[in-house]
This record gives structure tokens, C-alpha cells and sequence, in this order.
């Protein structure tokens, strides 16, 4: 699949670590270091602009090592940009550790995975087919 990419960054293109990676790194384009003090959240820009193929979606994911290391998430994961969003793409990091963290021009902030969707069509019923299932949620089938 090819996608249309405007690149304002000073950073390559987001790329593959490797052959079997579902997601590519965003790096952070900013002027000064951003400060994300504990519980704390920004938005970060990434200087990339993207023409993604209707029918499917680009999700913002958090990077595991950045997660287990500092506490750094993505706050709204996965987050999604649209097929007919043109703006910069932004990222909302969330700071859940006890520590200050540094965000630095560069730094690899979060994945960013390519996915298909479909288009939901709502049928409005009066009733929906049981299942053995039925109303139960929420952890409903016991523990471990």
C-alpha cells in the first residue's frame, strides 16, 4: 500500500524496524525539549501530514519500551486519524510515572499502525439473537 506523506520534520520517515514490525516509530518534532511532569499530558507534533486510502485508518499506539521504562503512554490509545484528516499529526503522551520525563527532538514517542475498516451500516431491530453469553460483561466468566 502506498500512502501520500507531506514530511515538514527534521527526521526520516517513519519506518519498519523490521520485516514482521506491524507498526513504525513517530519520532517527536519539536523546537525545545518538552517537560511532562508526573500525571501530566501534551500534545507532541511529529511535522508529518498524511493522505491515507479511504477504508482504512492510522492508529496511534504507545511504545512498550517507553511504557515499561518511564511510564510514558499514549493517552488516547489507540488513537485514530481518519482517511480525510489532512492536519499535522499530533500525539497526546500521558506521564503515569512518580518522575519527571524529558521529551527530546527525535525521540521515538510512539507506533503507528496501518489498518482496514469497514463502513457500519445500522440495521434498527426490536430484539438481538441470544447467545449462551447474553447479558453477562465485565469479567463475568470468573478470574484466572
Amino acid at each position: 500500500m502506498k500512502i501520500k506523506v507531506v514530511n515538514r520534520s527534521k527526521h526520516p520517515l517513519p519506518s519498519y524496524s523490521t520485516k514482521s514490525s506491524a507498526g513504525m516509530d513517530i519520532r517527536a518534532n519539536i523546537e525545545d525539549d518538552i517537560i511532562l511532569l508526573p500525571r501530566a499530558r501534551t500534545i507532541v507534533k511529529t511535522g508529518l501530514y498524511l493522505e491515507i486510502p479511504v477504508g482504512f485508518e492510522a492508529q496511534i499506539r504507545p511504545r512498550s519500551g517507553l511504557a515499561i521504562k518511564s511510564g510514558v503512554t499514549v493517552l488516547n490509545s489507540p488513537g485514530t486519524i481518519d482517511a480525510d484528516y489532512r492536519g499535522e499529526v499530533c500525539i497526546i503522551l500521558v506521564n503515569l510515572s512518580e518522575e519527571t520525563f524529558v521529551i527530546k527532538d527525535g525521540e521515538r514517542i510512539c507506533q503507528m499502525v496501518i489498518a482496514k475498516h469497514d463502513i457500519a451500516e445500522w440495521v434498527d431491530v426490536e430484539s438481538l439473537t441470544d447467545t449462551e453469553r447474553g447479558l453477562g460483561g465485565f469479567g463475568h466468566t470468573g478470574s484466572i
